[in-house]
């Protein structure tokens, strides 16, 4: 899952992002309205989680431009302005879901995983094709019953292919919701972390269900 964190507070940037990343998301963050709405606009993320009291631009005018712009990537906003009203203001204007501050990490995390799959195809936290599991939620990936200790960004990989298992995804598509806006298009890291997958999940099986589609992408199937 890749993210668009949008606040301002240095302290709390740092606190979620570290959040963030202990599930394995990968994590873009602005403390700037504007510049939220630039990327929100210009990349592909899963959620955006936006903060209210911004320098710039409130967050109630960013998420205003956002749908304007017809950009429809769900908005999850923080703030400290716990009063109805600005709950009502905030999802009139566009938001998805609302988390006054202080607010429990565990929660966040909860809501944040809702909204993803609210926007997706897919509706369930676990993740089956074969005998392999993913669970979203305990962030686990089992085979026969056994954990397959993957790394976070394999678990990531391993997520947005069985996500998209319906059809062929390709390394951009890879890249820009497993890696952040720092990722070199031009490193052949994506192929290394597929091939540590494929080591990983298809260890003692006669079965490949990881393939590579020559010219387009990556697939996941359990069709000979």
């Amino acid at each position: 899952m890749r993210i668009l964190l949008v606040e301002d507070d240095k302290s709390l940037q740092r606190t979620l992002v570290r959040l963030f990343k202990t599930q394995n998301f990968a994590v873009d963050v602005t403390a700037s309205g504007k510049e939220a709405i630039f990327l929100a606009k210009t990349n592909d993320f899963d959620v955006v989680v936006l903060d209210l009291m911004l320098p710039d631009i409130d967050g109630f005018e960013v998420c205003k431009q956002l749908r304007k712009e017809k950009v429809s990537t769900p908005v999850i906003m923080l703030t400290a302005l716990d009063e109805v009203e600005n709950r009502i203001k905030g999802l009139d204007t566009g938001a998805d879901d609302y988390l006054p501050k202080p607010f429990h990490a565990g929660e966040l995390l909860a809501r944040i995983r809702a909204l993803a799959r609210r926007a997706s195809d897919e509706k369930t936290p676990v993740l089956k094709i074969n005998d392999v599991e993913l669970d979203r939620a305990a962030r686990k990936a089992l085979r026969n019953g056994k954990d397959l200790r993957l790394s976070g960004k394999e678990f990531a990989l391993l997520e947005f292919l069985l996500v998209n298992r319906k059809r062929i995804v390709t390394r951009s598509e890879i890249a820009e919701h497993v890696w952040d806006m720092n990722f070199d298009p031009h490193s052949n890291v994506i192929e290394a972390f597929i091939k540590l997958l494929r080591r990983k999940v298809e260890r003692g099986s006669k079965q490949k269900i990881i393939r590579t589609v020559r010219g387009i992408g990556y697939t996941i199937s359990d069709e000979e």
